[in-house]
């Protein structure tokens, strides 16, 4: 344990020789930057930059990441690096220009030793060290998550025209089942009757399903200003009197959050669905102390490029409906918003799929992480009036 320790703080060390070097061969005066400082963002590629864009720090994973080391980066600037047209620089100048953190989730970075797609940039002044920004690059998850999400959606949109389908071609015969299972009660004996009975709780629960069916329609949805902290305390009114009246829930808001773009009630349906199902994930483990953390949250500057447009859209609003329950298998995970994918015994499959489509259908995105003891759903929103300062 004590040689791990060791071989730790010598990295730290070397590392904040490596930053002081940087400061002695150049021309701008700069800080020592201290690596203990950056917890937790250490392990991805790292770079800290002078107000001229020189680079006083990087970390071992963005050597990796950038094709040359440590002490080669440290002698350059980052337009010696990055291409001189790269977005990074727009997004950079956004942070120096806001004084705020600014990310872009699908960014293009070409250099003379690398060149990669669908990368997460992320840029945040510095208020220790003025005038120096630290930039973040990942790999990023956010091309493959969006290709998921139109998955899900187009998941969902294909029951659309199997609604329609069975709206025609089976409610209606449904409606004369079920009347005449009605009118056979009447003149058969009681053994009998239960089967009369039978028909006509299966032909109400068929067009219960069906009517859940046709939500995935196409209609437009009217959207407007919608204060969703409103929003979440219905639900969570709702949720306590009835299917989690056992469970404690914990509300983390941000009360200068602006309002929603979107439509109050279908958000109070996807709410709903998913306080739900954080009730029921709790309840079936037979936990004694349940709870559901009901958060909201501004990301300043993040965009995300959604299918089917070659406009970033702003998604700086972020709900989540967090419970401790035991989380969802891996393999379940990956179906997760697929039609008709359920682990509940008695479940249909459409409610997540449903959620999916609704925040799509919003402009929005959905995202879940879940492992033992925690499972989190963030809905990524756009709020009612974009920023005018910050720019495609």
């Amino acid at each position: 344990m004590m040689a791990g320790i060791e071989q730790r703080n010598d990295k730290a060390v070397d590392n904040r020789l490596t930053a002081r070097a940087a400061s002695e061969t150049g021309q701008d005066p700069v800080p020592m930057i201290d690596p203990a400082s950056l917890p937790g963002i250490l392990p991805m590629p790292l770079l800290i930059l002078t107000n001229t864009n020189r680079i006083i720090y990087a970390n071992h994973a963005a050597e990796q990441f950038l094709g040359l080391s440590v002490h080669q980066l440290l002698n350059l600037t980052l337009a010696d690096v990055v291409a001189q047209d790269s977005p990074v620089f727009v997004l950079i100048d956004q942070v120096r220009r806001v004084g705020a953190t600014f990310a872009d989730h699908d960014m293009s970075l070409e250099g003379p030793r690398f060149q990669r797609e669908g990368i997460a940039v992320q840029g945040t002044p510095l208020a220790e060290y003025p005038g120096c920004i630290m930039l973040t690059m990942q790999d990023s998850s956010a091309a493959r998550h969006l290709d998921r999400q139109l998955a899900f959606r187009n998941a969902a949109r294909s029951v659309t025209g199997m609604a329609a389908i069975l709206a025609h071609e089976v409610k209606n015969p449904l409606s004369g089942i079920r009347g005449a299972a009605q009118l056979l009660e009447s003149s058969v004996t009681e053994a009998d009757k239960e089967l009369t009975v039978l028909i006509r709780e299966e032909a109400d629960r068929i067009r219960a399903l069906v009517d859940r069916m046709e939500a995935f329609g196409e209609k437009p949805i009217q959207r407007g200003a919608v204060n969703i902290h409103r929003v979440l305390e219905h639900v969570r009114r709702l949720a306590q009197t009835g299917f989690a009246s056992g469970i404690r829930f914990v509300e983390h808001y941000d009360p200068s959050l602006p309002p929603v773009f979107g439509n109050r009630d279908q958000l109070i349906q996807v709410l709903l669905n998913l306080v739900k199902n954080a009730s029921e994930a709790i309840n079936d483990s037979g936990m004694s102390s349940g709870e559901i953390v009901l958060s909201t949250s501004y990301r300043h500057g993040v965009r995300m490029a959604m299918p089917g447009s070659t406009r970033k859209t702003h998604l700086p609003l972020i709900i989540s409906v967090r419970d401790n329950g035991p989380g969802i298998t891996e393999d379940m995970t990956h179906h997760l918003f697929d039609p008709f994918v359920t682990s509940k015994v008695t479940g249909s499959g459409l409610g997540l799929a449903l959620v999916a489509k609704v925040i799509g259908d919003h402009g929005g995105l959905i995202e879940v992480d879940s492992r033992p003891g925690r499972t989190e759903f963030s809905l990524h929103m756009p709020m009612l009036v974009e920023e005018s300062n910050y720019g495609d």
